[in-house]
């Protein structure tokens, strides 16, 4: 398992939570026994040879103090909210455990970018500003009506596509409730649609692992 090079060294896994117990087993099997220690984010593994695994706690799930508290506590079945932004598009739902059972889709036209000068120019990004704004406002009454009522039945919600465009929706007062159970993570998704939106379930309750290798010696 190859995963994504880490800012400042090493690399992210993402595991199934199914598959947690089985991860740390061959990591030990590579590094040696770990150590494990509980931190804020989830736990750390330290292996004899200097290799280390941060296993980062899913949204929504119980903090625990061992591998196997921690594998029963990501694979809990629990309610997630998602809300997926961008700027012409927005997706939401409710996943609960592995089923999402709430889901709504909706775009909005989004001029794109005009390769004119001038005042031309002006006015098309004028234009596009202001066609952003709308779907934004329109995203953030969706998650009003579809959201909103789900909040106090929530464990998290997890937010996925522009970071500027989410933080847009849930700064809209009404949501307020939403926001205050929103996810450190931030998906990385294409524009949201449907299939987007139904494999978001499995990354909000991936557990995601930094690994860091021994230093060469």
């Amino acid at each position: 398992m190859v995963g994504r090079p880490a800012v400042g060294g090493g690399r992210w896994v993402e595991v199934d939570p199914g598959r947690v117990a089985r991860w740390v087993a061959g990591f030990a099997d590579r590094h040696g026994p770990p150590t494990t220690a509980e931190q804020a984010y989830g736990l750390l593994l330290a292996a004899p040879d200097g290799a280390t695994a941060e296993l980062h706690t899913p949204p929504g799930a119980r903090a625990a103090s061992d591998v196997p508290g921690f594998a029963a506590a990501a694979l809990t079945p629990r309610r997630i909210g998602l809300l997926l932004a961008r700027k012409g598009a927005v997706a939401v739902g409710v996943a609960a455990g592995e089923e999402l059972v709430v889901s709504k889709v909706d775009t909005r036209y989004v001029q794109g970018r005009t390769a004119a000068g001038g005042w031309s120019q002006q006015r098309f990004a004028r234009r596009r500003d202001n066609q952003a704004k709308a779907a934004l406002g329109d995203a953030a009454d969706l998650a009003v009506r579809l959201l909103l009522p789900e909040a106090s039945s929530l464990s998290a919600l997890v937010c996925g596509g522009d970071r500027r465009a989410v933080d847009t929706v849930l700064a809209d007062r009404r949501l307020a409730p939403l926001a205050a159970l929103r996810a450190e993570r931030l998906l990385d998704v294409p524009e949201p649609r449907r299939a987007v939106l139904v494999a978001a379930v499995a990354a909000a309750r991936a557990v995601r692992i930094l690994v860091r290798d021994p230093a060469p010696s």
